[in-house]
C-alpha cells in the first residue's frame, strides 16, 4: 500500500527516542519530512543524524510556551509546508495517589497536558496557514492509561483521559476544516522507559515475565511496530479516521 507520504512534512515531539523516533523513522521510510523535537541537543543531533536530510531538529522542551510555535515555523521555514504531526511526550515520574506531590501534578501537567495542547494549536494553525488542511492529520500519543488505570503511573491516570476527551473534542472542532485528529494507545513497548519500571521492581526479567503473560500476544511491543502503525494513521491513506482511540497494545486493554 502506498500510504501518499512522499513529500509530506510533520513534526514529531519525543522524537530522539523511543516511540517518536520510531515513528520518525517509519515516516521518512515512507519519504516524509519531519522535524524532530526532543529535549536534548544530544539526542536530537543524533536523531537527525540517523535520519538524514529528510529531518531537522529542535532541542526545546515542549512545556515551554515557546515550544511549540517555534517548532511549526522550523517545519514551514526548512520544508516550505506542514502536513501535521505527532504529539508524544516523556511519561511523568511513577508514584501513587498519596505519594505524587503538587509539584509533581504541576510539572506534570505543564508538559504532558497543557504542552501538548499548546503543540496540537500550533499544528492546526500551521497546517491551515499553508493551505494543505485536506490531509492535515494530528495523532497524539497516550497510553491504555486513558482508558484504564495502569498501576503506579497516577498522573498518567489523572491527565491521560482527560486528553482522550480533547482529542475528540479537537476532531470535533477541526475536522470541518479537513484536519484529521485521533489517539495512540500503546500498551507495553520495549522502550527504555517501560525498561527502566520494570528495573524498578527489583526484579526486570521477573517484571517483563509477568506481564507478558497477561498479554494476548504473550510478548512487549517493538518501537518499529508502533511506528508503523503512527505512520499510517497520520498518511493520507487513514483519510476518513479521526476522532478515534487506537490502540497497540498486543490486545492486552480490556476497556471496550
Amino acid at each position: 500500500m502506498d500510504l501518499g507520504l512522499d513529500g509530506r512534512v510533520y513534526v514529531v515531539s519525543g522524537g530522539s527516542k523511543g516511540l517518536g523516533l520510531a515513528t520518525a523513522e517509519a515516516l521518512v521510510a515512507e519519504g516524509a519530512r519531519v522535524v524532530i523535537v526532543g529535549r536534548t541537543h544530544v539526542a536530537v543531533n543524533a536523531a537527525v543524524a540517523a535520519l538524514g536530510d529528510k529531518a531537522a531538529g529542535l532541542a526545546a522542551d515542549l512545556g515551554h510556551p515557546a515550544t511549540a510555535d517555534t517548532a511549526v515555523t522550523l517545519a514551514m521555514d526548512r520544508f516550505g509546508r506542514l502536513d501535521g504531526g505527532l504529539i508524544s511526550v516523556g511519561g511523568p515520574p511513577a508514584g501513587t495517589p498519596l505519594t505524587t506531590t503538587d509539584d509533581q501534578w504541576r510539572s506534570a501537567f505543564e508538559t504532558v497536558f497543557l504542552g501538548s495542547l499548546r503543540l496540537a494549536r500550533a499544528l492546526c494553525e500551521g497546517i491551515a496557514a499553508v493551505g494543505t488542511q485536506a490531509t492535515g492529520s494530528i495523532a497524539w500519543v497516550l497510553s491504555t492509561s486513558a482508558v484504564e488505570v495502569f498501576p503506579g503511573l497516577t498522573t498518567s491516570n489523572g491527565l491521560r483521559p482527560g486528553l482522550a476527551m480533547l482529542i475528540t473534542d479537537l476532531a470535533d472542532e477541526v475536522g470541518p476544516s479537513g484536519i484529521r485528529v485521533n489517539g495512540l494507545l500503546p500498551g507495553r513497548i520495549a522502550t527504555a522507559r517501560l525498561a527502566a519500571l520494570d528495573e524498578s521492581t527489583g526484579d526486570a526479567a521477573a517484571s517483563r515475565e509477568r506481564a507478558s503473560a497477561r498479554i494476548p500476544l504473550r510478548r512487549y511491543g517493538e518501537p518499529a511496530e508502533f511506528g508503523r502503525v503512527a505512520a499510517f494513521i497520520l498518511s493520507p491513506a487513514a483519510s476518513y479516521l479521526s476522532g478515534s482511540l487506537v490502540r497497540v497494545d498486543g490486545g492486552v486493554t480490556r476497556h471496550p
